[in-house]
């Protein structure tokens, strides 16, 4: 794994505006940043990156299976209790999943680390499947990547061939967002295009537009009943919005289906370290209330005392906290020798159950820790996307960097 300076494409700003891409320079700084890129081996790739978020994403689905059917669990993650039927049912029913992004803690040697998944409302979808892709086509014809190169990037056919799985043809899907936030309606439009490419109808409907008929179906700005729907708006908040309590009656099917509420927020980490411990692609990770508890002198509850244990010394030399919900790295808190040594300073999500995780050193480039995008599609990891920032908390306006793999 290495970070090299390339030149950058001439005229690349223009082409972004054209196609979209409003949000490649965000409060004055580069969001889209191709001053250079990070270059990996094909065997890092697919020895280090691909087969073990498949394998991760494996045992978060086995996380799940356990979760829906346990009460003390779904406490835990926060589902409220009125909800516990929809999303055991939705898992019981096997409703699809249609992709999920990873962030992975990986310099160059393994094995990566999780850091958090972001399987319910992923954005840096469109830079990572669509304009990386387009760098890396221009910078090979352009002489500046050797024609041997090659990219990790099978994330739009792999859309593509996944809604032709979850839906029938020709079926309508809407899709919803904040159209005021551009990064966020460059996430629905990428998946709306790879639904109309797969012969499906496409529609956007504004989340504060979207109503309920007299019948308690959902319907759009155009009083149409939706009968799929593709939400950009995290489960968390949707289980507590005033029309919660019409979500199971409506009739419609959501993707992501509820049972990602359970993957959707990171409490899903201590569960993972309970059932895996020791798996070297998992930091150990425990709620704060339960490491809190142990280190008063109490002792910890008999299904996470060994994990608890075997993690004790990891924890002190440093870790993280973090609340159940939260994004952009709003809440993080860096510990090293004792002290808080790296925050965002955005406590907006902190009232929330935190959990304390182990802590996952990012490589230095040049001044820059970069956290790995693993995309999910389905069931498979399918491409990689990167973000780096100064700070070893990457948040929202952290750089977006394109890779390519050589050797």
């Amino acid at each position: 794994m290495e970070k090299r300076t390339l030149p950058e494409r001439p005229g690349w700003r223009d082409k972004a505006q054209e196609l979209g891409f409003t949000f490649a320079d965000m409060g004055g700084e580069p969001y889209w940043d191709e001053t250079s890129a990070y270059c990996f081996t094909l065997r890092q790739i697919e020895q280090d990156i691909e087969a073990p978020a498949t394998e991760l994403h494996a045992m978060c689905r086995e996380a799940v299976d356990r979760a829906v059917r346990d009460e003390t669990w779904l406490a835990r993650l926060e589902i409220p209790p009125e909800h516990w039927d929809l999303v055991a049912a939705s898992w019981a029913r096997g409703e699809p999943e249609l992709y999920g992004r990873m962030d992975l803690a990986y310099d160059g040697q393994g094995p990566a680390k999780l850091l958090e998944y972001n399987a319910d409302t992923p954005t840096s979808l469109y830079e990572s499947a669509s304009f990386q892709w387009l760098w890396f086509e221009e910078q090979r014809a352009a002489g500046v990547l050797d024609g041997e190169t090659d990219q990790f990037n099978g994330i739009h056919e792999a859309i593509v061939a996944r809604w032709t799985q979850i839906c029938g043809d020709g079926e309508e899907v809407h899709f919803t967002a904040d159209p005021q936030n551009p990064e966020d309606y460059a996430t629905v439009e990428t998946l709306a295009w790879a639904a109309r490419e797969a012969g499906l109808g496409a529609h956007f409907t504004a989340l504060a537009q979207i109503g309920l008929t007299e019948d308690g179906q959902f319907a759009d700005d155009q009083s149409r009943v939706i009968g799929t729907l593709f939400k950009l708006y995290p489960w968390e908040d949707m289980l507590r919005d005033d029309f919660a309590q019409h979500l199971q009656g409506s009739g419609t099917r959501f993707i992501e289906p509820p049972w990602k509420a359970i993957l959707s927020n990171k409490a899903i980490l201590p569960l993972l370290w309970q059932m895996f411990p020791g798996h070297p692609n998992l930091l150990p990770a425990f709620f704060l209330a339960d490491v809190q508890e142990a280190l008063a002198g109490g002792t910890p509850a008999a299904e996470i005392a060994p994990a608890f244990e075997a993690a004790r010394e990891t924890l002190a030399q440093g870790h993280v906290t973090k609340p159940i919900f939260s994004r952009e790295g709003a809440g993080v808190v860096l510990h090293e020798g004792g002290r808080a040594v790296a925050r965002t300073g955005d406590d907006s999500y902190s009232h929330h159950p935190m959990i304390v995780q182990g802590l996952a050193r990012l490589p230095d480039f040049g001044g820059f820790h970069p956290v790995l995008g693993a995309w999910i599609v389905g069931e498979t990891c399918c491409g990689l996307g990167l973000r780096e920032d100064r700070s070893p908390i990457t948040h929202n306006l952290s750089r977006f960097k394109p890779h390519f793999i050589e050797g």
